[in-house]
């Protein structure tokens, strides 16, 4: 489906990010497992660790310039009690049962699975109290010394992943504006992927894996962290903020969103859309050995890490999002 919207406002070229330093970070060694005990011979490995206190403050967020989008929106969709679990992908593989070869957790549309249509998601009841539609989904973190659900879809034959399912203690949906200038509406039915579930073998120039504790917000890293007893392990997932005003897919899912850069503004051709940010935070049991769910010749690795959206909110629902944003408001839906 292709839209246009035209912008009045000139847009800035887009920095390409350094990653050297990830790289770095990733290949580091010596670092242990929570438990102490040896890595399992599929992953995660000793050095896929590291200590949250090791971990280096982020860099500062973009300061707002005039006529920037200061506002926030946030939502209450739950945290999967429900249970809503499937190896499917229905932005990256639709019409293919289990084409993700591991189990997602689901928050919004309660009826996503690889079959899902516009029309079926539009339909559908959802977990989110503000009558948010929209498919939120991610990979399942597992305990890897207690057994597999019975039924589960992610350890089914070759996919290797196993493990008693984790379940998140809090799931944060929040859009926000943009630092450079008023964001627009998403199309609705975009659909949008964020990190690289191939990263660990394909490299990181797609990766956005942030693990971190709840207790240290200013660390993120690619690694699995080890937080202080008592602290919870998080995960945040951003999502692209710029869109080409053109399209709700592309061929990779991808070209046809971007990341703004690094002062904020989106690329050339692209205009700013309400920034999802999503953190999913876990009691993890002090030396409880954790695993991503993830293909199989990535070994678990962390930088795997990714998630997936299909924005099916109405049109009054999206207006009100980017009223709010545009506006500088902080706003809950519902």
């Amino acid at each position: 489906m292709r839209r246009r919207f035209r912008a009045g406002r000139t847009t800035v070229s887009l920095t390409v990010f350094a990653v050297a330093a990830v790289v770095a970070a990733v290949l580091v060694v010596g670092v242990m497992r929570p438990s102490g005990g040896a890595a399992p011979a599929n992953g995660p490995f000793a050095a896929d660790f590291t200590d949250i206190q090791e971990v280096a403050p982020d860099s500062a967020p973009p300061a707002a310039q005039a006529g920037a989008a200061t506002g926030t929106y946030s939502e209450d969709c739950g945290r999967d009690e429900e249970g809503h679990h499937n190896a499917d992908n229905v932005v990256v593989s639709p019409g293919l049962a289990a084409g993700a070869h591991h189990t997602h957790d689901y928050v919004g549309n309660l009826s996503t699975t690889a079959f899902s249509t516009d029309s079926s998601l539009a339909a559908a009841q959802t977990t989110c109290a503000g009558g948010d539609r929209s498919t939120y989904f991610w990979p399942v973190l597992r305990r890897q010394d207690r057994a597999s659900p019975p039924g589960d879809p992610g350890s089914v034959g070759p996919h290797g992943n196993s493990g008693a399912l984790l379940p998140p203690v809090s799931v944060s949906l929040e859009y926000r504006g943009n630092a450079v200038s008023d964001v627009v509406a998403m199309p609705r039915f975009l659909r949008m992927m964020t990190g690289d579930p191939a990263a660990g073998t394909q490299g990181l120039a797609l990766a956005h894996a942030a693990w971190g504790c709840a207790g240290f917000p200013d660390r993120h890293t690619m690694l699995y962290p080890r937080c202080p007893d008592g602290d919870r392990l998080t995960r945040t997932l951003d999502f692209p903020g710029c869109w080409n005003g053109l399209d709700t897919d592309s061929f990779n899912h991808r070209t046809h969103v971007a990341f703004a850069g690094p002062n904020g503004s989106c690329p050339p051709g692209t205009f700013p859309i309400p920034q999802l940010h999503i953190v999913v935070s876990y009691d993890v049991p002090p030396g409880a050995p954790i695993a991503l769910d993830a293909f199989p010749e990535q070994h678990h690795s962390p930088v795997t890490d990714h998630a997936g959206f299909v924005d099916v909110m109405t049109d009054a629902q999206m207006a009100a999002v980017v009223n709010c944003l545009n506006h500088g408001r902080h706003c809950t839906a519902g």
